[in-house]
């Protein structure tokens, strides 16, 4: 099969899985193009950026319609996000791979293990936007949803994942937002986090073109479907997708930290 086509396939399931989850589908475009393609990693990281843009822009309208999302609390966790996703994009190109990747791993592997055990609990109503005045209404933690912020842009520059990954758990597990009002408040995000590094990349010719165009093309696809049906996933059924992606991620980034 021509590798142009399978790499639209797989943009399709990662902007699909992307929108489900919030993540924007750099998860997997990542390992796709350098484990299946063997595009260098570095290229890799750039393309990904380049997807979680077209991920945000495909989905973002879907869920503010629906009023899935907290715009507001989106735009002023953004601005530390994006902060942290310039910071990131200049450190990209300095710092050590493995050692970033495991790391990384690591962080993974916690944040599964503490939704799983909140996953034995009972699981959340149907999310309400609003339970005060203000954009951080009925948010809890404030200063350390904000340092973690931070670290999701950083994130999102040094592996190419749009900070979803991060993102969700901040709002969810540290600010009390409710799962699936982060996961769509996180698409809002994404885009600008990932325009913020993406740029770094363009600027140290750190993206393959000949990749961006098949897999962009198929992450918009999947993530206008995800945008389109994923409210109807239940909250049980999104945890536990959001803690495979999560498991997988991290076993990709321990064999990058081996060398495997």
């Amino acid at each position: 099969m021509d590798v142009g086509l399978l790499m639209l396939v797989g943009g399709v399931a990662a902007g699909l899985f992307g929108s489900l989850l919030g993540l924007g589908g750099g998860l997997l475009i990542v390992p796709l193009l350098s484990i299946g393609f063997g595009v260098p990693l570095r290229e890799a990281v750039g393309v990904s950026l380049v997807c979680v843009i077209v991920t945000s822009s495909a989905s973002a309208g879907v869920f503010l319609e629906r009023r899935q999302a907290r715009l507001r609390l989106g735009m002023i966790l953004e601005l530390f996000t994006a902060t942290g996703a310039i910071a990131g994009g200049l450190l990209a190109f300095l710092l050590d791979e493995r050692m970033l990747a495991g790391l990384f791993a690591a962080v993974l592997l916690y944040v599964a293990f503490t939704m799983v055990r909140r996953g034995t609990r009972a699981e959340e109503s149907e999310p309400e936007l609003s339970t005060g005045h203000g954009p951080l209404a009925g948010t809890r933690n404030v200063p350390l949803g904000l340092v973690g912020s931070v670290a999701a842009g950083i994130v999102s520059a040094l592996l190419g994942v749009g900070g979803g990954i991060v993102k969700v758990p901040v709002m969810h597990l540290i600010m009390g937002v409710p799962l699936r009002v982060a996961t769509a408040t996180s698409n809002l995000m994404i885009g600008i986090t990932a325009s913020a590094s993406a740029f770094v990349y363009v600027l140290r010719g750190g993206i393959d073109v000949a990749a961006v165009g098949p897999t962009a093309v198929g992450v918009f696809i999947g993530a206008t479907i995800g945008s389109q049906y994923g409210g109807k996933v239940g909250q049980r059924l999104l945890r536990w997708l959001f803690v495979g992606v999560l498991l997988f991620t991290a076993f990709e980034m321990t064999r990058r930290a081996l060398a495997l």
